[in-house]
This record gives structure tokens, sequence and C-alpha cells, in this order.
């Protein structure tokens, strides 16, 4: 089976931009692929999360994967740090990932906009970690969303400048891969892009979020005054609303309300109350299931255990080779 890898950081609760955008492809290609599904506390370290809190974001991400329905027998779900050898391969991809490239990347100049202070060497080789954790394991497919296009062609990028100059043909080039479907990208309620943990939490609607939470964020979305004039196109606001409907809703409610935009009938209370129900009828399996797993401690430590030791005996194997092209050899 050709193998997929990809993963999640470890800063606090999945949304439904997690669940859409990925999760809900990890949980079909675990039946037909050979899947390692991660959970990125290293890359979390850039944004320096208290140890507390580092310790309580990778729960929450691990007994969300399963909440979520990602199987422990059917797929390797491990947690980044417990695999050294990730880190290593890190080290020598770095040898020759190259400045100027890397400043170029899309998400480290938004990051560099967004937070100035604190422009660190973790944020500029983000995308050499990310490379380290998809050709570790000699993954071809990527289930990645569309902000982490640019991210997997460095990648591949990283993985071709290896073979290249070591003579080799030893990393495959991996790629996008959702399962057949279009990538999907989940807008945030604030009405500006995507839904993100670091949009601000009414931004997001967790897995997790209680039905009065759920309905009180999506009340509180933004909106305008609505259409002038009939078929008119949507402002941003409006359309992040209907790619809303349109993920979690039938196509019927979908076309009720587009038909009523269309009309200049439209009233945006009626919208999100509905996007709101929508929501929660979405969320309740996965919510019902995350307080029972996580109360199971014995539990999460074997499945980490397990997960570790899997991700391990492929990592191993590859870090071996590695440093075999090289060149590294024992006296």
């Amino acid at each position: 089976m050709e193998t997929v890898v990809s993963g999640i950081r470890s800063t606090g609760k999945l949304h439904l931009g997690n669940y859409y955008g990925a999760i809900q492809n990890f949980i079909k290609m675990q039946h037909e692929y050979n899947c390692y599904f991660f959970i990125a506390d290293l890359h979390s370290l850039t944004t320096h999360p208290t140890p507390g809190d580092l310790h309580g974001n990778v729960k929450q991400v691990l007994v969300e994967y399963l909440a979520a329905g990602i199987d422990p027998e059917k797929s390797t779900i491990y947690i980044q740090s417990d695999v050294p050898e990730v880190s290593e391969l890190y080290l020598y991809l770095n040898m020759n990932a190259y400045l100027g490239e890397l400043e170029r990347a899309t998400s480290f100049k938004d990051k560099v906009r967004a937070n100035p202070d604190n422009v660190n060497a973790g944020l500029l080789t983000y995308p050499v970690l990310m490379a380290a954790d998809i050709i570790i394991h000699k993954a071809t497919k990527v289930p990645v969303g569309k902000d982490q296009e640019q991210h997997l062609e460095m990648a591949r990028t990283f993985g071709n400048r290896f073979n290249r100059l070591y003579n080799h043909e030893y990393f495959p080039e991996p790629y996008a891969f959702s399962f057949g479907e279009s990538l999907i990208k989940i807008p945030g309620l604030d009405g500006k892009g995507k839904m993100g943990k670091s949009e601000g939490e009414a931004n997001a609607v967790y897995l997790s979020d209680s039905p009065e939470v759920i309905r009180k964020k999506v009340m509180k979305a933004v909106t305008d005054g609505g259409p002038t004039m009939e078929n008119q196109d949507k402002p941003s606001e409006i359309q992040n609303l209907f790619d809303l409907i349109k993920v979690v809703s039938s196509q019927d409610t979908y076309d009720h309300f587009n038909d009523l935009y269309n009309k200049m009938q439209i009233r945006y209370g009626d919208l999100k109350k509905q996007l709101a129900e929508d929501m929660i009828i979405a969320t309740a399996p996965i919510r019902d299931r995350i307080n029972d797993i996580a109360a199971d401690t014995d539990f999460l430590r074997k499945v980490a255990q397990h997960g570790a030791d899997k991700a391990r005996e492929s990592a191993s194997r590859t870090i071996r080779e590695v440093r075999e092209i090289i060149g590294f050899r024992k006296f």
C-alpha cells in the first residue's frame, strides 16, 4: 500500500477546519493506505507553550483524533517528539535548505507580519521540519489543506535535492491527496479567512464545543446589511457562511438560502440558526466520545506507545539508510 503522512500541530482543541480539512480524509484513508498520523508537538514550540500547556495540548489532540474515528489498529498515531529520528533528518535537510527560499515561504512572511517580535529560526525552517515529517516514512500522499500546498512543494524540493546531491534516488515525491476530492478550506466566523485557533476563540467552532457555545459563536458571525440587487456576488463574509453551510448542511438547505439571497429575501438570523443546528448535529458523535476517551489514561498511554514503536520502526530504517548515503561510517 502507498504511504500517507499528515499531522496537526498541538496548539489546542481541534476545530471544524481540522476535521473537514484533514481528519475526515484521515478516517477514509486508513482503510486503504499505510497511514501515519502524528501530533506535531515540535512544530508547536515556535509559539513557546508552557510545559503544562504543551502536554495538555498533545493529550487534547490525541483524544480528539481517536474520538473523530482514527483507529490506532489501522493507522499509526504517534507524537512527533516520540520519534527522535525526525529531528535528525530535520538537521540533515537543513544543511541543504537555503535562506532565500525559506524567507520566500508565504507562511513565514505571514508569521513575521503577525508576530514581528517572535521571528525565530523554528518559524524560518518550519517547512524543513515538515519535509522531514513526510519523507522520513517515504510518503507519496499527504492530505493537506490549501494553505500547506507550498510547504508540500518545498518537501518535494528538499527530497529531490538530497537525491541529486548524493546521486541516489532515495526519497519519492509526495503529493497532496484528499481522497479524490478537491482540498477543502474551512472559513472562520470572523469573515476574513480560514478557521483557525490563532485568529481567536470566536473564529473557530471546536469539536468539543457544547451546543450552547456553538449557537453563541455562530450567531455572532460577521454579516453585512444584505443584498441590494438580485443575484449579486456575495461579499467574503457572506460567502464564508455559505461555504460553511455547503460543508455541514444538506444541499437542499444550501439551495434554500442561496435562492433567498438571490431574491433579496435572505434573513441572516435564520441562516445562522440553521447553520448552528447543523454544526451541532455534525459534531455530536465526536463530542460524545471526547470525555470518555479523555478519562481513560491507560488507553491513551497504550495508543501513544504503540504508535511511537510503529513510527520509530519506519523512521529508524530511513535514518540508517540516509546516514549510509551521506557517508557516515562507524570505525
